[in-house]
């Protein structure tokens, strides 16, 4: 009988708590470090799972604690010297997205993996999805031909402000576009992964404040490859409660997608799949209740499996990269007011 993997867990915010519920119910797994910067969260994690050692700083954590692997849910702008100083521990990683707040952090991420010979997992839940990760499997199939558009969309509420209000502070969060619109950009290319790399991008973004215009409530991009195939990626934060789309046409079918919940994390959400294979249409079935909440679980034990060499990262550095740059690439195409070339940007 394997040992359960032993996690550390860098981050004990909101997001934070769902990882620590999913560590510690899954039975393979057993959650023995936690680092919190406020005493309140501490105390919190203490009582919640004394079995832990707490600690207030990340990397002392790294340095005194005996782990297998890190999740890292931390403010975007401490994720390079958090997984890097883990790595050169010897220790897997799972890094929250966005990967890093630029190219050049997300690049020094991934090459001490390799050098590190470390597992480096990123959290692209949405990929084990009921529901999204369904999707791949559909085009994967052949059942709608040839993927040659996609559209991810979402409206919803605006964002949490995140522990010391740094979700609103560009010079934390560096941008919103690298929050929820990165999921989207992950699964538009994962998607049309058939179609190698995409090769433009053009953006636009509004702000409904006047004091904060670098930060986009509503936001949109449209990326396309050389074969001619693209996908849009579209969020609003300017609405109400959380609603996703997806829709995909090939050259025999189409697909269509779609979530709805009172909020982000609900755990009683509605949720639909349609597949169309040019004659009939079809309401997928899915095994499993689709959401994020759901999802964490199933990253959780997907790591599980990464670190005892059964699986290989389902979301790698590379994929990433990809996901972070073309973000930053449609922040720089708004400020530019003009369409940009995207490998000329990320400098792969």
């Amino acid at each position: 009988m394997s040992q359960p993997i032993r996690f550390a867990l860098a981050g004990f915010g909101a997001w934070g708590k769902h990882h620590a519920k999913s560590i510690f119910d899954n039975p393979d797994a057993r959650l023995v470090a936690i680092s919190a910067p406020s005493e309140a969260s501490r105390a919190e994690a203490a009582q919640l799972y004394p079995q832990a050692q707490i600690f207030a700083d990340s990397l002392d954590m790294i340095a005194q604690a005996s782990f297998d692997i890190i999740d890292i849910v931390t403010p975007s702008h401490t994720h390079r010297e958090i997984a890097i100083a883990a790595m050169k521990h010897g220790r897997h990683v799972l890094l929250e997205k966005p990967m890093a707040t630029n190219v050049e952090d997300c690049k020094a991420i991934a090459a001490t993996a390799a050098e590190c010979g470390v597992q480096l997992a990123l959290g692209h839940e949405l990929r084990l999805s009921s529901q999204w990760g369904e999707i791949k499997k559909v085009i994967q199939s052949g059942t709608i031909g040839e993927a040659q558009y996609v559209l991810v969309e979402l409206l919803r509420k605006p964002y949490r402000q995140g522990a010391d209000g740094w979700r609103y502070d560009q010079n934390r969060v560096g941008s919103w576009v690298l929050e929820e619109p990165i999921h989207f950009f992950d699964l538009a290319r994962w998607y049309l992964e058939a179609s190698g790399d995409p090769v433009e991008l053009y953006a636009y973004g509004n702000s409904r404040d006047p004091s904060r215009p670098e930060l986009f409530d509503n936001f949109s991009a449209m990326f396309k490859y050389p074969n001619g195939s693209y996908a849009v990626v579209s969020q609003t934060l300017a609405a109400f409660e959380h609603h996703q789309t997806v829709k995909i046409s090939g050259t025999k079918g189409a697909i269509w997608a779609g979530w709805s919940g009172a909020l982000d994390r609900t755990t009683e959400p509605s949720f639909f799949l349609k597949v169309f294979d040019g004659e009939t249409l079809v309401d997928q079935p899915m095994a499993k209740t689709s959401g994020e909440v759901f999802e964490l679980r199933e990253e959780i034990a997907h790591c599980i499996r990464m670190v005892r060499g059964e699986s290989h990262s389902l979301a790698s550095g590379l994929d990433g990269l990809w996901s972070a740059g073309l973000c930053l690439v449609a922040e720089e195409s708004i400020r530019q007011n003009k369409p940009l070339p995207v490998a000329d940007l990320l400098k792969f």
